[in-house]
């Protein structure tokens, strides 16, 4: 195929004037993203407290205590609890009753509290690096009025949680570009390396990546805590995130991307310079095509041609970077999986793992697209070879997004219900949906790659001689306007050095006149083949596509897994029941107080609408009966608004208690709350739920 500059065609000059619309619909998307995505929803939830919300205990409570569904951080202002004045009665100290898998903490109130209405306010930080909070009333004697309003704000709310928010999309971003397009060079194409847009695209990405790592560790303190900008100059609010486990992800963050910046010294450095000596054939081509007869070629035209031709000038830095860039960005993804939903839940030694992989295995292919269309966009040289090894790179980061992926479906899900019915699912199923979309149109660029590579081979004048023309021409002036440059023979022409003026004014002049000339040509080169042109656009739809599909895995990183839900909600424990068979539940309770733990093991004969005998079995830490001072049992069905129907069972032994004649009125999901009482101070409330009829 012969390489002319035809005028542009009106179906081109659209699509050129339609890039501007493109980007803004994008930037709307995005824009609803980041809306939709503030707060992140938390990992962690809040499952049970003592008392409950709405509850109305006959005498005041010597403490608070709240259960969560995964670890959480609290410190000793973070249960506080009001009377109705708005004063607070609590201690100030918090009291950690954790116990094995039981995520509990409380704190002491005075004594002496009289009869109200009283607002106990919450807030933590979840395992996974989200900011919680709550609130809820409770009773001594009966109901009263109150001062307290409750929050109705989050932590983790209003502008510093967006400014945060903006933070973390800017730092997975920064990631992707900056890895990728890394990545790309020293996979695809080393004489990249030289080329100044991909130079540009790879430090601006390192440069966002660590500009959001520092606004996110100085937004930390007030993100969650006050929610107030003025606390990014508390240095001891900063003291205390360096303490934690986000704060030290961060730093380390930091200074990996120390790292970075010498790794990218040394790629753009050294390295381009020496890509920059030798030919393409001695940088883009694999190994395997390179074979004696290219040194034979090399030593017929004399030693010094032979050997800027060699292709294993640059195979040892080559590697060496390889090597480096893959340790640093492994470390900087780390510092995520360290420190999000990959730390928490089950398998965490495996998930870690995971995780990494499929954050590296996402910004090579993502990153790898972006330094793609910039090649394709700004540098005429690029080789179609480049283009079919960035397909091979590509096919085997989706091979590893896959595997990885669903493996972090099935550990955040945990059931198919989960997949429909909560938001983790959702943006789930609508992330492989745009990956589905994002592979579709790269099977179309698989196909304008194979066009060029044929149209390549087919013609001599192809668009890397071309652009190796317009390279050369660039020291000479062109006499003739860029709209008189039709045909590749009239790029090649000679034409005689013109005299520099020696009015600087007039030399700056024609030195911007000659840029503008070049420019226009470089244009007119990119624009001269159709086969790239079309592989340009399907680029260019890939990269649209990944971009909102970078957006959507970020929200999906900030949202609460389906398991947790599930969990929170009382579907992931559901007993359900079976037909003639009596329903049995076993359950651990702490009271908090000394020998307050123990188990009660509860039995509803037969199980089913109607009718049913209920026993109930406690026993102590050492497996004997607890003759517990009070026993109680609630039944509620949260689908119809039934309940609770509270249940006082009559003492039938030590340790054994049973009520006959318990009427459940309806088929579902019931919840059984069991309150057990070891002292007269120390109380709790354990809870599960049962599928009836």
């Amino acid at each position: 195929m012969t390489a002319t500059a035809p005028a542009p065609s009106t179906a081109r000059a659209r699509a050129t004037a339609s890039l501007p619309r493109l980007a803004l619909v994008l930037a709307a998307l995005l824009a609803t993203l980041f809306t939709a995505a503030s707060p992140a929803t938390a990992h962690a939830a809040l499952t049970a407290s003592d008392p409950k919300d709405g509850a109305v205990v006959a005498t005041a409570p010597a403490q608070v205590t709240l259960s969560f569904s995964e670890q959480v951080a609290m410190g000793d202002d973070s249960i506080r609890v009001l009377d109705p004045q708005g004063k607070r009665v609590d201690t100030g100290e918090l009291r950690d009753m954790c116990s094995g898998n039981t995520v509990r903490y409380g704190t002491a109130l005075h004594t002496g509290l009289p009869n109200g209405t009283y607002t106990v306010a919450w807030q933590a930080v979840s395992a996974d690096s989200h900011p919680i909070s709550g609130a809820f009333t409770f009773s001594i004697g009966a109901p009263s009025a109150t001062d307290v309003s409750l929050p109705t704000a989050q932590a983790g709310g209003g502008p510093v949680g967006i400014a945060y928010g903006i933070a973390r999309y800017a730092s997975y971003a920064g990631f992707t570009v900056l890895v990728g397009g890394a990545a790309f060079i020293l996979l695809c194409w080393r004489r990249g390396a030289a080329e100044r847009p991909l130079q540009k695209l790879v430090v601006r990405a390192w440069v966002t990546l660590t500009a959001a790592t520092l606004a996110m560790l100085v937004l930390r303190t007030p993100y969650t805590g006050s929610g107030n900008f003025s606390d990014v100059f508390d240095l001891d609010g900063l003291r205390a995130v360096l303490e934690t486990k986000t704060g030290a992800s961060l730093v380390s963050r930091l200074l990996l991307l120390g790292a970075a910046a010498l790794f990218v010294a040394v790629l753009f450095g050294v390295y381009a310079r020496r890509v920059a000596g030798l030919g393409p054939d001695a940088t883009d081509r694999p190994e395997e095509e390179t074979d004696g007869s290219d040194q034979a070629d090399g030593s017929a035209e004399g030693e010094g041609t032979e050997e800027a031709y060699r292709p294993d000038d640059t195979s040892d830095l080559t590697f060496g970077l390889a090597i480096g860039g893959a340790v640093v960005s492994g470390g900087i993804a780390a510092t995520w999986a360290l420190s999000e939903h990959a730390s928490t839940g089950i398998q965490p030694g495996i998930a870690m793992p995971a995780d990494i992989l499929h954050l590296m295995a996402v910004a090579t292919w993502l990153g790898g697209l972006a330094a793609l269309l910039v090649a394709l966009h700004k540098i005429p040289g690029i080789e179609p070879a480049a283009v079919r090894r960035f397909s091979r790179v590509a096919f085997v980061s989706v091979l590893v997004l896959a595997v990885t992926g669903v493996y972090q479906s099935w550990r955040q899900l945990g059931s198919w219900s989960a997949l429909t019915g909560t938001d983790y699912g959702q943006l789930l199923l609508l992330k492989v949906g745009l990956v589905a979309v994002l592979l579709g149109i790269a099977y179309m660029s698989r196909t304008w790659t194979a066009r060029l590579a044929d149209a390549r081979v087919d013609g001599e004048a192809g668009v890397g001689a071309v652009a190796a023309t317009v390279r050369t021409a660039g020291s000479v002036s062109r006499e003739t306007e860029p709209d008189a440059v039709s045909e590749s023979s009239d790029v090649s022409r000679e034409t005689e050095p013109v005299a520099v003026p020696a009015d600087p004014e007039r030399a700056a002049q024609l030195a911007r006149q000659r840029a503008a000339r070049e420019s226009a040509l470089e244009k007119r080169v990119r624009d001269a083949d159709p086969d790239r042109a079309g592989l340009r656009r399907s680029v260019l739809a890939e990269a649209a596509i990944a971009v909102i599909l970078l957006a959507v895995t970020t929200v999906l990183t900030g949202t609460e897994p389906g398991r947790t839900v599930e969990r929170e909600a009382g579907r992931g424990s559901t007993a359900t029941a079976v037909p003639d068979r009596a329903v049995k539940i076993t359950l651990p309770f702490d009271t908090g107080g000394p020998n307050g733990k123990g188990t009660v093991r509860l039995e509803l004969d037969p199980g089913r609408v109607g009718a049913n005998t209920l026993h109930l079995w406690s026993e102590s830490a050492d497996g004997t009966p607890f003759d517990l001072p009070e026993v109680k049992v609630a039944f509620t069905l949260p689908a119809k608004d039934i309940g609770p129907l509270p249940l006082a069972p009559e003492q039938a032994a030590p340790g054994h208690w049973a009520a006959s004649g318990v009427q459940l009125p309806l088929a579902g999901d019931w919840r059984i709350d069991v309150t057990v009482r070891t002292s007269d101070i120390d109380q709790t409330t354990v809870q599960k739920t049962v599928k009836i009829g």
